[in-house]
This record gives C-alpha cells, sequence and structure tokens, in this order.
C-alpha cells in the first residue's frame, strides 16, 4: 500500500476542481492546472469532505510500479493546489565581479563572466524578477520553478576555489584551498 497515495487531499475554498476521465483541473485565486494521472489510479471527488481520493484496484496492489505511480499522482495533485492558491518561488543568486542579471523583454540576460551574454527564454506562467544579483523565479507550477532555476544554475555552475557561480539562496558552497606555493 501506498502511505502517501492513500491519504486524501484536502481542498481549501477557494479552490475548484474537475475531474474528466484521467485529467484533473484544479483553478484558484491565482491560476488554473491541469494534471494528467496515470491510467491505473482512479481519482473521486468527494463533496461532503470537500477533499479528493485516489485509489487503485485491488489486483495492482501487489504491483510496486503502479503503487509508486499512485503516491505520485497524489503528490502531483498536492504540489497543484498549493501551487494555485500560494505559488512557489526559488531565489537564485549570481555570485561574480561584474557579473549580472536583467530582464529583456522575455528573456533573462546573465552576464557570467563568458564574451557574449546569455539569453534565457522566460517560460510562460512564470515571473522572473531581478534585485541586483538576485534573482525571483515565482510560479504556479512546481515543476516550471524548479526546471527553470536549475537552467539557470546549470549554465554557470558555482565553483568551489572562488565561489564565483549562479547558485541557489539556500545553497552552502564548500570552499576548496588552492595549491600551495613555497614552503
Amino acid at each position: 500500500m501506498s502511505r502517501i497515495g492513500k491519504k486524501p487531499i484536502t481542498v481549501p475554498g477557494n479552490v475548484k476542481v474537475a475531474i474528466s476521465g484521467q485529467a484533473v483541473t484544479i483553478t484558484g485565486p491565482k491560476t488554473n492546472l491541469t494534471i494528467n494521472v496515470d491510467p491505473d489510479v482512479k481519482v473521486t471527488w468527494a463533496e461532503s469532505e470537500k477533499a479528493i481520493r485516489l485509489a487503485i484496484d485491488d489486483s495492482k496492489k501487489e504491483d510496486r510500479f503502479v503503487r509508486a505511480r499512485w503516491g505520485t499522482s497524489r503528490a502531483l495533485i498536492n504540489n497543484a493546489i498549493k501551487g494555485v492558491t500560494d505559488g512557489y518561488e526559488k531565489t537564485m543568486e549570481v555570485v561574480g565581479v561584474g557579473w549580472t542579471a536583467a530582464i529583456q523583454g522575455k528573456k533573462l540576460k546573465l552576464v557570467v563572466g563568458f564574451a557574449n551574454a546569455i539569453m534565457l527564454d522566460i517560460p510562460a506562467g512564470l515571473d522572473v524578477a531581478v534585485d541586483k544579483q538576485f534573482v525571483k523565479v515565482r510560479g504556479a507550477d512546481r515543476q516550471k520553478v524548479g526546471q527553470f532555476a536549475a537552467e539557470m544554475r546549470a549554465l554557470r555552475k558555482p565553483e568551489p576555489y572562488n565561489g564565483k557561480g549562479i547558485k541557489y539562496q539556500t545553497e552552502t558552497i564548500k570552499k576548496k584551498q588552492g595549491k600551495q606555493f613555497g614552503a
């Protein structure tokens, strides 16, 4: 049994849920998101409890992949409910002398020590704001927010000797001592 999958998902009063087949559409104050649930997972709406319940067929309870998708489906729906009510945010920090970030139209311009500036397209549904060396990525879809932040970080990973690079604000970089000269 999936310990996560069998828990009901409580839905706040300002969120509307529509289930059609395997597609669950969640509409909240910020936006609406659609989650496609695995075909082995059955989604039901309990109006009396104001909750979403997920279940799998009794014959498939021994299949570990079905149980894993059961818990994953529940987590995705729960994340979508949190996304349409509160939203998700990641703060990135650009560390380096002369390294900057700026918004130009629908693109994020990063000057991070290469000969040319890097232009990143901002995906639809995300709000990106730049404040000096901090870049805030906000959105309702947790996967999009995390993916954009990871793509930013991958352009110039923090290096352990000087600590330069693009990193998450909460990330700690372990500094290494450089080479020793002379005795």
